[in-house]
This record gives structure tokens, C-alpha cells and sequence, in this order.
């Protein structure tokens, strides 16, 4: 990097932080901090929906599946992710709207108080928030990588320079001020993604290996297949419906986009944008990484260094701080979005239980304490950060694929099936059971059952098995169990309709306020 790379560096800086002062004069409760008031545009929400699924793993991580393997890169990450998307816009994104909408909640968690009870909301909202917090420190992690191939600057500096940055825009300016953050780095990642394309398409010229000869080339041998290595079938159905959960909710940050929009329509819409734009934009985002072994010889085993050496090798510089740019938008936007989500989980679910004076915040004292959980959150993911390539957590990629999605499933399942009316029949006996041994599962595949098969488990059992296991255990224990109350069939009611005339047969609906506020059915308003 020159001068000109770190000023459009720095710029970029200061412009994140431009928005959320901006940003910070819309932010006047709780309700604004955590969902934007229900006033995001839908446009504007499908962009951030897509823009929060994004870190710079995918420039380290992926970007090593696609220097090693290819197009599977493609197939097994960001299609399952449009597909789970899609469906979930029907299935998910208009229900999750409503819980803002009317049962008046600002975390994705709050209602399992009244749909279960307060024991399931609290083993949710606790492991949601221990897995966030490894979650994001992987993402500090990859994007201190890139800068470290860059700059120079050691892991740790470049942890606590893109955490600090972060946290000042997300902590004043809420759910607004990511939002559009994310609309600047859409741009951004958009001038830089094509950047990128051109300049790869434009070496392959010079070396005479056209746009579609260079499949045939001996270093992309076997790289135009879509399942190949450890990412086979079993792993592309088992991430398809692990993906479906995650991206539709289940870790929290992507169910705030769809409680932003002003409707269940305008969520579905929301949602609509952001599968097609995970369909057809990370084509051109992967087509570089996928040519990069005819560019580049990568240093670290794992590939997980090439495009960033590609990048400085093709890139002038004004471009190559542009595409670093872009890098730390993609890393910046989920991890400020995940702070947000985890700050509306312990806020609305978490504190209450813990402290009586925080069951009686106001407006105010409630958005102080929404802005310095997520201060400590973005400082306890960054501290993880630095241990991301300890053994405990072997790689980046180990824990973004492994940990996250292994762990994601026990904590959805409850929490987004709960949604639909085909699962009334589940309650707390199910949702408590499921979770508990799902986590068990992950625990057992993984680690004393991996020690003891000969060549360990394959990867798409330590994801999948978890996910399965707190599925079946959630149905069938639905149907053996029954406990669908009057109560928690008036919640369910509530988030499949739209409008005050909506019948139940509860006669009253139940309405969550913040875990520990009073009895397991807090309030009622006629249906």
C-alpha cells in the first residue's frame, strides 16, 4: 500500500463514522436502536440483509475452497444461501415482521418467553450470544489477516483498529447506521468486486487464456466440478438446510432486517432482493478466486492467502486500497449487525432476569444500556479474536464452518419452527430437549466420536448431525408431548396474521414485554 491506498482507506474510515453521527439523531428509543422504528425501506433492508452475510472470511476462507477446489466454493455456499433465502421469504421473513409489528418486541428472541417459557428464552438467548461472540472474533480475525498481508500491521493491531472503527459508528447510530453502512459497502464491494473481474480477465488475456479456455488449463484441473473433496452432496443438502435456519434468522442479525420493514410484505420483498442478489453477485465476487492458481502461488497451505495476493499483484494502487476497502466493509457490516442483534438479546432478554433495576429502564436508561453492551460484545469478540488460530479453534475456516454451523442448528430450530403452526403441538419440554441435545451431538461428532474413527468424521456430519438431531427430537416430542396452550396458540396466531381481525380461538393474545417483567403472559389485547 502507498499513500493513495491508505487515504482511500482512512476515507473510508471517516465516512463510516460520518454515518452513524448521521444516523445517531434517528435513534431516539429502543425501538429505533434495535428494528429502526419498522421505517427501513424494503429495498434498503434486502441490501443489509445481504450485506450482513458477508465478512472478509470469504477473501481468506472461501477464497482458499476456491484456489484448492473451485466452483464448489460457489454451489456449497452462496447458491444453498440464495435458495434458503428464497424459501424462507415465504415461510419466515413475513412472520418475523410481525413480532415487531404486533406483539411489539425488539429482539428476534423476545417472544419465547411467552411462546415456551422464560428457562427455554434464557438457554437460547445465552448460547446465541457464546456463539456470536466466536463467530465475530473469527470474522475480526480474517479480516486482520488480509490487513496484515497488506500493511504489515500485526494480528491483534489489525483487530483493534477495525474493532474500534466499527464500534463507534454501531454503538451511536443503531440498526439505522448499519443499515446504511451497508449501503455504502454494497457500493463499494460493487466498484471493487468489478474492479477485480476486469483486471483478472485482462492477465488471463495477456498470458492467451481466454475467458472460457482457462477451464482447460492444467492448474484448473477438476476445478469446473460443482461437488468435489469434502464438499459432496451430503454437505450441499445439510448447508442448504442449515442455511436456510441462519439466514432467515436464526443468528439473529438477519431477523432484524426483516423486523426494520414497515410490513410482512415489505419483509418478504426485503427478502426476495437479498436471494438474488446472493444469487448472481458472488459469481463475479468468486470468478478471481477461481482463476487464481493460474496467477498466483499461494504461501499458506490452505490457499487462504491468494487473493490477496492477487490483489496486490494486479490491482494499481487508488484500486487496491478500493478492494481493501471493500474487504473491510464486507467484515464490518455482519459484525456490527451481529453487535446489534446481541445488544437487543441481552438488553430485552438477558438483563432483566439478571437485575430488577434493569426490568424498570426507560427509554433512555435502556438505550444507554443498548449502547455499551454492544461496546463489551464488540470487545469480547475481538479478544476471542486473538485466539482464533490457538488449537482450541485450529483456523478461521474451522470455526466458520464448523462451529457455527454445527452449533447454529440447536439454537434455530426452537426459535424459528416456533413461528409456524404446523408446530404448535411443540412447547418448552420440546424446544429445552432439542436444544440440549443438539449441543450434545456437536460435542460427540466432533470431538470423542472424531477422535476414535479412523480418518475422523467427514465434515458434513459434524455440521449436519447437531441440526438433525434437535429437529427430529423437537417433532417428535412435539406429538408425544403436546403442550400447545391457549396462550402459546394465541402467539403463534398472532405472527401468521396480519391486521386486527385476524380471528383465534385464544379469545386474548398474549403480548411479550422483556424476560423477567412479570408472569409468563405479561399482557393481553383483543385478537
Amino acid at each position: 500500500m502507498n499513500s493513495l491506498d491508505w487515504a482511500v482507506l482512512i476515507g473510508y474510515f471517516g465516512v463510516m463514522v460520518a454515518i452513524g453521527l448521521w444516523s445517531h439523531k434517528r435513534v431516539d428509543d429502543v425501538s429505533d436502536f434495535f428494528t429502526a422504528g419498522g421505517k427501513m425501506p424494503w429495498w434498503l433492508s434486502g441490501i443489509s440483509h445481504h450485506m450482513s452475510g458477508y465478512s472478509a472470511v470469504m477473501f481468506t476462507g472461501y477464497a482458499g475452497i476456491a484456489y484448492t477446489y473451485g466452483v464448489t466454493s460457489f454451489i456449497t455456499w452462496s447458491f444453498p444461501i440464495a435458495l434458503g433465502i428464497a424459501i424462507g421469504s415465504r415461510l419466515f421473513a413475513p412472520r418475523i415482521n410481525r413480532l415487531r409489528s404486533r406483539l411489539h418486541v425488539a429482539s428476534p428472541l423476545e417472544y419465547l418467553k411467552n411462546r415456551y417459557n422464560l428457562s427455554t428464552q434464557q438457554a437460547l438467548a445465552w448460547s446465541g450470544m457464546l456463539l456470536k461472540i466466536v463467530d465475530v472474533g473469527a470474522k475480526w480475525a480474517a479480516i486482520a489477516t488480509l490487513l496484515s498481508v497488506f500493511t504489515g500491521v500485526s494480528l491483534n493491531q489489525g483487530i483493534l483498529i477495525t474493532g474500534a472503527i466499527t464500534a463507534v459508528y454501531c454503538t451511536i447510530g443503531g440498526l439505522w447506521a448499519d443499515a446504511l453502512t451497508e449501503l455504502g459497502q454494497f457500493v463499494i464491494q460493487l466498484l471493487a468486486g468489478l474492479s477485480m473481474f476486469v483486471a483478472v480477465v485482462l492477465k488471463l488475456s495477456d498470458k492467451g487464456i481466454g475467458f472460457l479456455g482457462a477451464w482447460d488449463e492444467p492448474a484448473l484441473h477438476g476445478h469446473g466440478k460443482p461437488l468435489v473433496g469434502p464438499y459432496g452432496t451430503v454437505f450441499l443438502l445439510a448447508f442448504l438446510f442449515i442455511k436456510l435456519f441462519e439466514y432467515n434468522g436464526g443468528m439473529l442479525n438477519q431477523a432484524q432486517r426483516y423486523m426494520a420493514t414497515g410490513s410482512a410484505r415489505q419483509a418478504e420483498r426485503s427478502a426476495r432482493l437479498s436471494a438474488i442478489l446472493w444469487l448472481v453477485w458472488p459469481v463475479v465476487l468468486f470468478f478471481p478466486m477461481w482463476m487464481s492458481p493460474l496467477l498466483v502461488h499461494a504461501q499458506k497451505p490452505d490457499g487462504s492467502d491468494s487473493y490477496a495476493l492477487m490483489t496486490e499483484q494486479l490491482l494499481p494502487h487508488g484500486l487496491l486500497g478500493l478492494v481493501i476497502v471493500g474487504f473491510f466493509s464486507h467484515t464490518m457490516a455482519m459484525c456490527s449487525s451481529d453487535a446489534n442483534a446481541i445488544a437487543a438479546v441481552f438488553t430485552r432478554d438477558v438483563a432483566p432476569v439478571l437485575s430488577r433495576r434493569a426490568r424498570a429502564w426507560g427509554e433512555r436508561s435502556g438505550l444507554v444500556a443498548a449502547r455499551v453492551t454492544t461496546v463489551v460484545f464488540l470487545g469480547l469478540s475481538m479478544a476471542v479474536a486473538t485466539q482464533v488460530d490457538s488449537p482450541a479453534f485450529k483456523d478461521i475456516i474451522t470455526v466458520v464452518i464448523k462451529w457455527v454451523a454445527g452449533l447454529m442448528g440447536p439454537i434455530a430450530i426452537p426459535m424459528m419452527l416456533g413461528l409456524l403452526r404446523t408446530f404448535r403441538r411443540s412447547g418448552p419440554t420440546a424446544a429445552l430437549t432439542s436444544w440440549a441435545a443438539g449441543l450434545l451431538a456437536f460435542w460427540l461428532v466432533n470431538y470423542p466420536i472424531n477422535w476414535n474413527v479412523d480418518g475422523g468424521v467427514p465434515l458434513q456430519y459434524q455440521v449436519s448431525v447437531p441440526l438433525a438431531v434437535s429437529l427430529i427430537l423437537y417433532i417428535v416430542i412435539g406429538y408425544v408431548r403436546p403442550e400447545d396452550t391457549p396462550e402459546r396458540l394465541a402467539i403463534i396466531e398472532r405472527v401468521n396474521t396480519d391486521g386486527d381481525g385476524d380471528g383465534t380461538s385464544a379469545g386474548a393474545v398474549a403480548v411479550p414485554a422483556p424476560a423477567g417483567a412479570g408472569d409468563d403472559v405479561v399482557g393481553t389485547q383483543p385478537s
